[in-house]
C-alpha cells in the first residue's frame, strides 16, 4: 500500500474538499494523510511515495508560509513523486484554467525553489454567506470586475471535478 501525503494551504475549504476528493480517487491501494502546510512541523517525507501540495489564492496570491514551507523542504520534495495545484476563482474562465495559462501558478513557478513534476489549477468556490463582512465586500468588489457572481446570499461552486479526477489518474503514475 502506497502511503500519501496530502498537504494544503486553504482559505475557505475548497483546496481541502479538492484533495479528499483525490483520496477518494485514489482508491484502496493508497493510505492517505492529510496536514496543513501552516500548522505542521518538520515533516519525514521518507515515510510517503507521493506528496501532493494544494493551495489557493486570496487576494491575488498564496499564502506567504507556503513558499516559505516550500524553501524548506525543497530537497525531500524533489525526491519526491511530487505535485503542485493552485485553486482560485481566475480558472472558473476559459483559458485561464491550465497551468500554462494561469497567472497564480506561474508566479508560483518563479518564486518557488521547486519546480513540480505534475502542475494543476482548478476553479474555487464563492462562499459569500460564510465570509465576514470585509472579505465579502472585496470579493464582490473583485467579482463584479471580473464578471463573476456578486450576490453575496450565493454560495457557487466553480470546480470541475471531472477535471480533477483526470489530474488524480495522472498523479496515480507520477
Amino acid at each position: 500500500m502506497e502511503r500519501v501525503l496530502l498537504l494544503h494551504s486553504s482559505c475557505d475549504g475548497q483546496t481541502i474538499k479538492i484533495l479528499r476528493y483525490i483520496e477518494q480517487q485514489l482508491g484502496g491501494h493508497y493510505q492517505c494523510e492529510t496536514q496543513d502546510i501552516h500548522q505542521s512541523p518538520e515533516i519525514d517525507f521518507t515515510r510517503y511515495d507521493r506528496v501532493l501540495i494544494g493551495a489557493s489564492v486570496r487576494y491575488g496570491h498564496l499564502n506567504k508560509k507556503l513558499y516559505q514551507f516550500v524553501e524548506q523542504n525543497q530537497q525531500a520534495l524533489e525526491r519526491q513523486s511530487a505535485a503542485f495545484f493552485c485553486v482560485n476563482l481566475t480558472a472558473r474562465k476559459p483559458g485561464k484554467d491550465t497551468p500554462e495559462t494561469s497567472v497564480y501558478v506561474q508566479k508560483f513557478l518563479q518564486k518557488s525553489p521547486w519546480q513540480p513534476k505534475l502542475l494543476a489549477v482548478f476553479a474555487g468556490a464563492l462562499r459569500y454567506p460564510r465570509y465576514r463582512w470585509f472579505d465579502r465586500t472585496m470579493i464582490q468588489l473583485i467579482m463584479r470586475m471580473t464578471g463573476g457572481e456578486t450576490d453575496t446570499t450565493k454560495e457557487v461552486e466553480y470546480t470541475d471535478w471531472d477535471k480533477v479526477s483526470a489530474f488524480s489518474q495522472v498523479f496515480k503514475q507520477l
